[in-house]
């Protein structure tokens, strides 16, 4: 049985809306960041990794939202557009904002962290008059990061996006994407991620952020299935819950479940691992691959990644993710 159905009847595959910003990676890795001298520069932010991570899986893709007018603003929309992503929906903010700012510390594959810098950041500028309705009814797919939600006017930007994309039949796939410096308090995240919830096809984010989502639905247990279930009765056909190291669950509306397989990786960090899988994710889905095969292709897209330098950089394209695989079944 296929797990979701897409539009077959429009020109693009993927678009996305949210975080545009840079990721400044720790080239003298295994030391604190105070002994940090050399950073290397990347475009991140969660929704462009995974729409690079389409793009070079040769899904068409787009992403709207806003940049700084400084360089590493112009930096930004250059290297979308030398990926093939479409950047005609992201605009560049005249208000004075600035490029948020991401500086990674690598003291070993088990303890990374990350230093934010997020005030007045242009991302979070977008305007909900700024959301292109065309760009959203052309794709097949829009995703939606839970960070936008995080502050006005972007905020609304995005649950206009939502409403574009249930009026023209466009599928939503929600990632959560908790980032808690960002948000002011646990009841207004609950709120707001309930709000995108609840529009939502597919639902992909860690238990933790589960629980962040259900403060107020009394799922103490924090069981995965009750967890699930909560958004079938929506518009949730899949709800992908994450947990580390053990794997990932997927839950259909059809009462079943699933888990894909996991690769080795000579791990270098853990952050970009949720992006990449994301992406590897919904490639299968959109392909008409069954549950589990299109998790276990997000697992290998997960391992090439935490194994690389970056995020944005490593994302595979597919004929490596296919050879990945051929290795590891073939050993």
């Amino acid at each position: 049985m296929v797990p979701v159905t897409f539009p077959t009847d429009k020109p693009l595959d993927f678009v996305a809306i949210g975080r545009l910003c840079i990721d400044l990676n720790a080239n003298e890795i295994n030391r604190p960041m105070e002994e940090t001298m050399t950073f290397t520069k990347y475009v991140g932010g969660s929704p462009a990794n995974i729409a690079i991570g389409m793009s070079r899986l040769d899904m068409k893709s787009a992403f709207i939202g806003k940049v700084a007018d400084d360089q590493m603003g112009r930096f930004i929309v250059q290297y979308l557009h030398n990926n093939g992503i479409d950047t005609s929906g992201v605009l560049t903010d005249r208000t004075g904002a600035v490029t948020g700012l991401a500086f990674t510390e690598i003291k070993s594959p088990e303890d990374c962290s990350i230093l934010m810098y997020r005030d007045n950041v242009a991302d979070l500028k977008l305007e909900p008059g700024e959301v292109d309705e065309a760009l959203i009814a052309s794709s097949k797919v829009l995703l939606v990061s839970g960070t936008a939600l995080a502050k006005s006017p972007s905020r609304e930007a995005v649950l206009l996006a939502l409403r574009y994309a249930r009026k023209h039949g466009t599928k939503v796939i929600f990632d959560i994407d908790y980032r808690p410096y960002t948000w002011t308090n646990p009841q207004e995240t609950a709120i707001y991620y309930h709000a995108a919830a609840e529009k939502s096809d597919i639902i992909i984010g860690t238990r933790e952020e589960f629980d962040m989502l259900e403060q107020f639905d009394g799922n103490d247990e924090r069981n995965d299935q009750v967890t699930a279930s909560q958004w079938f009765s929506h518009h949730a056909e899949i709800v992908v819950i994450k947990h580390g190291k053990e794997g990932s669950i997927a839950y259909a509306k059809d009462g079943s479940s699933h888990r894909g397989s996991i690769f080795p990786a000579k791990v270098i960090k853990t952050f970009g691992a949720g992006d990449s899988y994301a992406a590897g994710f919904i490639y299968g889905l959109m392909q008409g691959w069954e549950i589990s095969r299109s998790m276990e292709f997000g697992s290998a897209c997960a391992s090439i990644v935490i194994s690389s330098h970056s995020c944005s950089d490593a994302m595979p394209k597919l004929e490596q993710v296919e050879a990945f695989m051929r290795q590891f079944k073939q050993a």
